[in-house]
């Protein structure tokens, strides 16, 4: 089945629902093996790696139950107010002779205000003008003139993950909704600014959740599916929840490239957690990711991920429009 299937897709076959809930019990290595197969006929061994600056960090208004971020919750992260040009700056160009080919700054809150949109994009307007980094930005549920002034001073990419399934989303958050999300992807669009947008997982999701929510965006045409792993954080509603397991990771990302077999699989937060530090899921299909620190968590170092990609034959490009 999982071979007639993998066909299917290296012919052109977009997969139904129906098709991808078979592969929640098939063979873990065969499906990883297949998605694996479907990563190199579509998008061959570029591997896009990002990394994400917390340019202000605390005091959120919205009360998703994973984030040290909520002020809903005593967790103790450290807070402050935007960043100032010089720190992005900084942090930009060591990243882009590191060898990152694309940083994102993201930011707290619900959204950004229109005072704190100018003076971000000042500092994307500098940061363009002394490295050849390209940029992403996730500030928020912002309005579609907000996101015409990123794309005008270079930005390329809007991150906004929907998180989880319509389902679920209410057991995760109370203070914006799906449609809101949605509706802010939608926006970034029309202003020209790719999306980068995915989900986080062990949220207490079903598997069938995970599949609708690839869907969503399959549906919405995203060409970067971040796959975060839930680090449970003391303080926060879903500190009892338990870590997945590699081998859960990896089925979620190899199911995921049988449904969207040309965006770039992003393993993104949560992924220190894993064993392998993640090697295992980027056999899995996977083909991008982020390294450096996360925002309140800690990351993977940049020399150790560059390694870990050049050893398993890949090349670090910025991927683009890999989705059809």
């Amino acid at each position: 089945m999982i071979n007639r299937l993998k066909e299917k897709i290296l012919d052109g076959y977009n997969i139904t629902i129906q098709d991808a809930q078979c592969l929640i019990t098939a063979d873990l290595d065969e499906i990883c093996s297949a998605a694996n197969e479907i990563r190199n006929h579509f998008c061959g061994n570029i591997f896009d790696v990002c990394t994400i600056i917390n340019g202000k960090s605390g005091k959120c208004s919205e009360d998703c139950k994973y984030c040290a971020q909520s002020s809903y919750f005593d967790v103790g992260v450290e807070e402050y107010s935007l960043l100032n040009t010089e720190e992005f700056l900084e942090q930009a160009v060591y990243n882009y002779k590191k060898g990152i080919l694309r940083y994102s700054v993201v930011t707290s809150g619900k959204k950004l205000s229109d005072n704190e949109v100018d003076a971000i994009c000042e500092t994307y307007k500098k940061i363009g003008e002394s490295c050849g980094i390209s940029l992403c930005a996730s500030h928020g549920l912002l309005n579609y003139e907000q996101f015409v002034k990123l794309k005008e001073v270079g930005v390329k990419r809007y991150h906004n993950n929907l998180e989880t399934s319509r389902r679920n989303f209410p057991n995760i958050c109370t203070t914006h909704t799906y449609d809101d999300k949605i509706t802010t992807i939608k926006k970034a669009q029309k202003a020209g600014l790719e999306v980068c947008s995915g989900g986080l997982m062990g949220l207490g999701e079903t598997m069938i959740d995970r599949i609708v929510l690839a869907f969503d965006l399959k549906d919405l045409g995203i060409k970067s599916v971040p796959i975060n792993i839930l680090n449970p954080i003391k303080g926060t509603p879903f500190e009892h929840l338990s870590v997945l397991s590699l081998d859960e990771v990896k089925r979620i990302v190899a199911i995921y490239r049988f449904i969207l077999p040309h965006a770039a699989l992003r393993l993104a937060g949560g992924r220190g957690l894993l064993v392998d530090k993640g090697k295992g899921v980027f056999m899995s299909g996977a083909n991008a990711t982020i390294s450096g620190d996360m925002l309140t968590t800690s990351g993977m170092s940049i020399q150790d991920d560059m390694d870990m990609i050049k050893q398993l034959g890949f090349e670090v490009k910025v991927v683009s429009k890999m989705m059809r």
